[in-house]
C-alpha cells in the first residue's frame, strides 16, 4: 500500500489494500448502495474498479481512499480525490457502504479529502458528480458548501449518464462556515 494516511476523529484515510475487496464488493452488490455508482455488480466486475482505483494511487497519487472505522478496522467506502481521463473537473467523489450511511461518517472523511485536495495537491477547485435523482450525495455536498452548478458531461462510457456538477473553489471552501 502507497499514498497518504489521514486520521480523523473516527476514521483512516488511505489507499486500498487487499484486505478492504469483500467490503467493497458487498457495496457494490447492493442494489441502493450501488444504485449511483455504476450499479450493482458481481465480485468479479467490483474487482476491477478495486484494482483500477488501486493502481489510480500507484500511477498518479491520487484515488478515493479506503475509510476505515478506527475503533474496529471495519471498511466502510470510499472517498476521496478522482480525476479519470476526460472528467469534468477534479473531484473528491464517494461511496459508502450500506451500514456506513447515515452516520457522519460521509462529511467527516470528505471533509478531510476536500482538505487534502487543496491543501496538499494544490487544487483550485473540487468537483462532486451527482445524479440528479442522488438526494443523498445531494445533501452531504450542500453539508461541504458545495453548490449545484448543473448538468455536466461525463467521458464515454458514461456519457449518457445525467449528472450535475456539485462543487466550490479552494477559496469558497476556506472561507465556509464552520460547525
Amino acid at each position: 500500500m502507497t499514498g497518504p494516511v489521514i486520521q480523523t476523529a473516527r476514521l483512516t484515510l488511505r489507499p486500498p489494500a487487499m484486505e478492504d475487496f469483500p467490503r467493497w464488493a458487498e457495496m457494490m452488490a447492493d442494489p441502493e448502495a450501488a444504485k449511483f455508482i455504476g450499479g450493482p455488480m458481481p465480485a468479479e466486475t467490483a474487482w476491477r474498479g478495486f484494482m483500477t482505483m488501486a493502481g489510480a494511487w500507484s500511477l498518479t497519487g491520487v484515488g478515493m481512499f479506503s475509510l476505515i472505522e478506527r475503533d474496529t478496522g471495519q471498511w466502510l467506502g470510499r472517498i476521496g480525490p478522482w480525476t479519470p481521463l476526460g472528467w469534468p473537473g477534479t473531484e473528491v467523489g464517494w461511496g459508502l457502504h450500506a451500514d456506513a450511511q447515515g452516520k457522519g461518517y460521509g462529511v467527516e472523511a470528505a471533509t478531510a479529502a476536500i482538505d487534502y485536495a487543496f491543501d496538499v495537491l494544490g487544487w483550485t477547485a473540487v468537483i462532486h458528480c451527482i445524479d440528479p435523482d442522488n438526494t443523498p450525495s445531494q445533501r452531504l455536498a450542500e453539508r461541504l458548501s458545495s453548490y449545484n452548478q448543473g448538468p455536466t458531461r461525463l467521458p464515454p462510457p458514461f456519457d449518457t449518464v445525467a449528472v450535475d456538477r456539485w462543487g466550490q473553489s479552494r477559496e469558497q471552501w476556506r472561507s465556509r462556515p464552520r460547525g
